[in-house]
């Protein structure tokens, strides 16, 4: 089940994120963009969804409306639950959130050193629009045109 997060799902959502991209620190050098998120001021925001599985949050989105696109800004999932499509779950959730806000593109970006997520985005019809330094990371850009 994927639903709107509340603020007391900050802590879990915080872990995953410490979790998740501990080892892409490692391989970057330097801390990933999320694990230097606010993530309580995201959730008061409102533009974070979890998903639950056995009453326990399992991975989430961020994702929001940026001009006239909607941005994909950060999916992860905790380490014991990858593998089992929910990554692929939320991607989709944010698709369907972008189409029914009427957005026809929903943009994301990774590190240029997560190859596997570069795999992944190529795989669902992301196409890559860019790489550059952005807000201190190499980042590749990707974008997927919706029908809507």
């Amino acid at each position: 089940m994927i639903r709107r997060s509340i603020a007391a799902d900050g802590p879990r959502v915080a872990r995953i994120v410490a979790d998740a991209y501990a080892p892409l620190a490692e391989r970057m050098a330097s801390l990933p963009g999320p694990m230097l998120d606010d993530y309580p001021a995201r959730i008061a925001e409102g533009v974070v969804d979890v998903f639950e599985t056995d009453g326990q949050i399992a991975g989430f989105v961020i994702c929001h409306a940026v001009d006239e696109a909607y941005l994909l800004e950060n999916v992860a999932v905790a380490p014991e639950a990858q593998g089992r499509g929910i990554g692929r779950a939320l991607i989709g959730h944010a698709e369907a959130l972008a189409a029914r806000a009427g957005v026809r593109r929903i943009r994301l970006y990774t590190h240029i050193t997560m190859v596997e997520n570069q795999t992944l985005y190529r795989r669902l019809g992301y196409r890559e629009t860019g790489r550059g330094l952005e807000d201190g990371f190499d980042r590749v850009q990707f974008a997927k045109d919706l029908a809507v």
